[in-house]
């Protein structure tokens, strides 16, 4: 479909969400907004694992460097994740509030 491309025009991104509904658009954020923060929790577990793991002398350098290649990993994830997510806040206009998982 030619409304799934984004490309640059005049410095300004153009977005395949630009021609959602806003109530689409703002349910597509919302679902975004809560696998970001989802993302990040696993990321950070991620990263504490490694560095108490680094902090221990009887872990082997292979299981750190597992732990340090998940976690690189995972920031490249979370980056590509968080670029469409800013891609729909972009076209939306607006953060619209997202309560947290816990509060529903």
């Amino acid at each position: 479909m030619d409304n799934e491309v984004s490309f640059e025009t005049g410095g300004e991104r153009a977005s395949r969400y630009r021609a959602m509904r806003e109530s689409d658009l703002k349910a597509l954020a919302v679902s975004a907004i809560r696998e970001h923060r989802r993302l990040l929790a696993a990321d950070e577990a991620v990263y504490e694992e490694w560095t108490l793991a680094a902090a221990n002398a009887s872990i082997s350098s292979d299981v750190l460097k597992s732990l340090q290649d998940e976690y690189v990993e995972r920031q490249k994830k979370s980056e590509a994740q968080q670029e469409e997510l800013s891609e729909i806040i972009d076209a939306l206009g607006y953060v619209p509030d997202v309560p947290s998982e816990d509060d529903e």
